[in-house]
């Protein structure tokens, strides 16, 4: 088990940069989408005649891999505290679309596509950057649909595909890699997810984990699967679902979520109301849910992520839980947030020693 704490930011990266570094505001955009992965939509590619379908693809695939390739570069630059990403999905648009598989499937592309992945992978390893995805609310393995069903496989698939790819396919979560979903409907719920699962490929069966949500499957019910795939603790949706109530590292319930990741160190969760609530709240103090409901807070405002981690009892929180694990912070300013909260840790870390003479 990797003992360094680690903790970063998701899939898109903010520039952090005083104002007017950049001449124009498209020379700004120009520098975001340098750093950020993009896309197309499959109604795009179908307009366009063959050649410029292809040469469209390849500029977008190309362009993605050195962009996600930088990402890595500048994550592995940071502090140990801060070598983790996950990255986005859409690496390779439309991989599992019919519109594009003819086109991945040609040598040049193919080529391409190797490379690039693989570069991106040994650099990752090179630098320490503990590497994730987690596909999108339609990637999900319990469902009474059965295109729901072989949809969510085929999405965990490419998935794990590209981890393969990248040199993390060998074997259960390598460098603590893994592709993190939800369970899925709640009818079937947790026995429609052990019934799928076998469906998957052998590397996404040992890259797979799956998180509790805020509303149907809570930690208890997703802990009934803790046997056959890690479970990924989201504090904030635990905090939602079960009304305001906080997890403690020495919580029973812990203890299983790290036994399920066997021996592998576990990633958690974790995120903060908007800012609209700290006016409401003492930011030196855990955020009281019912207190904010009296307050006329609605339930899907609380749920929802904050800009910053502007809560400093939470991050007091996270720092607390890196005892035994990682943490992915679900923030809309990304890179900006993480960094963050991990200066609140390092100057926690420093206060320490003073407190203890």
């Amino acid at each position: 088990m990797h003992a360094q704490p680690r903790l970063g930011f998701c899939c898109k990266f903010v520039l952090d940069e005083p104002p007017g570094t950049h001449a124009t505001l498209k020379a700004e955009r120009e520098a975001t989408l340098h750093m950020n992965l993009t896309s197309v939509t499959m109604a795009h590619l179908t307009k366009l005649e063959p050649a410029a379908r292809r040469a469209k693809l390849a500029g977008l695939v190309a362009h993605n891999l050195a962009a996600l390739a930088r990402q890595i570069a500048w994550v592995g630059a940071r502090p140990p505290l801060e070598r983790l990403l996950r990255m986005a999905s859409n690496v390779l648009p439309g991989y599992t679309h019919p519109i594009a598989q003819a086109i991945y499937a040609e040598p040049e592309m193919a080529a391409l596509v190797e490379r690039g992945l693989a570069e991106a992978g040994a650099l990752g390893r090179r630098l320490g950057v503990r590497l994730s995805f987690h596909p999108g609310p339609f990637c999900l393995l319990a469902s009474r649909n059965p295109a729901a069903i072989a949809n969510g496989l085929s999405e965990l698939d490419y998935h794990a595909e590209i981890f393969d790819r990248m040199g993390y396919g060998g074997g259960w979560h390598p460098h603590g890699a893994h592709i993190n979903i939800h369970v899925g409907a709640g009818d079937p719920g947790v026995a429609g997810f052990r019934e799928t699962l076998p469906r998957a490929s052998r590397v996404a069966r040992d890259l797979v984990t799956v998180e509790n949500d805020e509303n149907v499957f809570g930690l208890d019910a997703v802990l009934q699967l803790a046997d056959i795939v890690p479970v990924v603790l989201d504090l904030h949706h635990h905090w939602v679902e079960s009304g305001g109530a906080y997890l403690e590292p020495d919580d029973p319930r812990i203890a299983r979520v790290t036994e399920s990741w066997r021996g592998v160190r576990p990633v958690a969760h974790i995120s903060v109301s908007r800012e609209a609530v700290s006016s409401d709240c003492d930011p030196d103090a855990l955020p009281d849910f019912p207190a904010l409901r009296g307050a006329g807070h609605a339930v899907r405002n609380l749920a929802a992520h904050s800009d910053m981690m502007w809560n400093r009892a939470v991050n007091d929180l996270v720092a607390r839980h890196l005892a035994w694990a990682d943490f992915e912070i679900e923030a809309k300013a990304k890179n900006r947030a993480s960094m963050q909260i991990a200066r609140h840790i390092q100057a926690l870390e420093q206060a320490a020693p003073i407190a203890a003479e």
